[in-house]
């Protein structure tokens, strides 16, 4: 048994263990684990520094996800775009293939929370048939793998899955979409990369929320994936009380960006049920892009700000208004500083007309030239740059 199955072997999955180790009240723990599951494993169990701190609030169950509101199970409309189970079909080139029902630790605000932790309902057996439905259907080039956490396969399922996805010719680029180099980076094993060296072009999005997660064993099991010449990139979860702050959410970006992890999308949090609580306004997002990130450190480290459409609108980016006014003269633009500029738009040309060939020579005219020198007066000249290395 390897390092990382030890640990998530001793991993806190009952109502009793985390009322005992938090001191909470044990019915409340009994009635939420009923509805969602629960998973902290050792490792990211030791993140916590105090009760109630940002990666505490991530893991641990709160008595407010039973409470009803808004949000329903499935706000996303995942169900309906599923042909067969396992495969999400919305975007017309790519789809989502869910092969994993595990995860290393369970988010309190996971998007599949009506998923995770049932095999049911993210069965093996599932796989074969979304495989079969990709090989059927050649519009898609782009495969995102995810779950529950692709990572927590055997090495060698991973590699028939990815080797099968490789082998049909219509399918360009594979993802993988992972939260096991912030909840286990032990998992992220020399084995494992070789592994994915074995298919490239393939696609990592990694899940970070806050500064405090990239540790020494996060930047290790990173650089081991980008030396394995992966591209990374990041998803994040706009949190209330975890990264819903200009301040922390530049340092998170700054740190994924040194460990070598493009930031790629800030998310709006779903509304997903049970998670009112961790919940944000749309506003404190846009706030983040205008006085957190945009401008304030590198371009590299600014991701997009989306709302995952309720159902099944796909992605929208979120955009602060940095335009005054557009007229035809001029665009009156506010920077990241609120200074005002003024940008001139083109001023309209007309089409300048190219003038008319000449006309062909009359009947009893001259006769043509030959052949040979009417083609050399025709050739046009060598530019002189083409005489360059002969």
């Amino acid at each position: 048994m390897q390092t990382w199955q030890k640990l998530l072997k001793k991993s806190l999955t009952t109502a009793e263990e985390v009322a005992e180790v938090f001191g909470l009240n044990l019915e409340s723990v009994r009635a939420i684990s009923a509805k969602f599951k629960i998973r902290i494993n050792p490792y990211y169990l030791g993140l916590i520094k105090t009760k109630d701190d940002p990666i505490y609030k991530q893991v641990v169950p709160d008595i407010r996800e039973l409470e009803s509101g808004v949000c329903t199970d499935d706000p996303l409309a995942e169900d309906p775009d599923s042909p067969v189970p396992g495969i999400v079909h919305r975007y017309p080139d790519r789809v989502l293939f869910l092969v994993s029902h595990e995860c290393a630790s369970y988010c309190r605000f996971c998007t599949r929370k009506r998923m995770v932790g049932d095999i049911k309902k993210m069965n093996p057996r599932f796989i074969e048939d979304g495989i079969e439905y990709i090989r059927s259907h050649p519009e898609i080039r782009d495969v995102i793998v995810s779950g529950g956490d692709p990572l927590l396969l055997a090495d060698s399922r991973l590699d028939a899955i990815l080797g099968a996805l490789r082998a049909i010719p219509h399918v360009e680029i594979i993802r993988i979409g992972t939260r096991v180099p912030c909840f286990l980076p032990q998992r992220v094993t020399k084995n494992l990369v070789r592994v994915f060296k074995k298919y490239h072009p393939l696609y990592i999005n990694v899940h970070f929320n806050h500064p405090d997660e990239i540790t020494d064993e996060a930047r290790r099991a990173l650089g081991m994936l980008a030396d394995a010449g992966i591209p990374l990139g990041s998803q994040t979860v706009l949190l209330k009380g975890v990264n819903d702050d200009p301040a922390v959410m530049r340092r998170l970006m700054q740190k994924l960006l040194a460990a070598r992890v493009r930031p790629y999308y800030i998310y709006q949090a779903d509304m997903i049920s049970g998670t009112d609580h961790l919940r944000t306004r749309v506003e404190a997002g846009l706030e983040i892009i205008k006085e957190g990130l945009r401008g304030w450190t590198s371009g590299l480290a600014v991701p997009h700000f989306v709302i995952d459409s309720p159902g099944g609108g796909g992605k929208i980016p979120l955009l602060p208004s940095y335009i005054e006014s557009i007229t035809d003269k001029e665009v009156v633009l506010r920077n990241y500083e609120g200074k005002r500029h003024v940008y001139l738009q083109p001023s309209e040309q007309p089409d300048v007309k190219q003038p008319a060939p000449a006309p062909a020579p009359a009947v009893g005219s001259a006769p043509a030239a030959p052949a040979k020198k009417a083609a050399r007066a025709a050739a046009p000249a060598r530019p002189a740059w083409a005489a360059i290395g002969r």
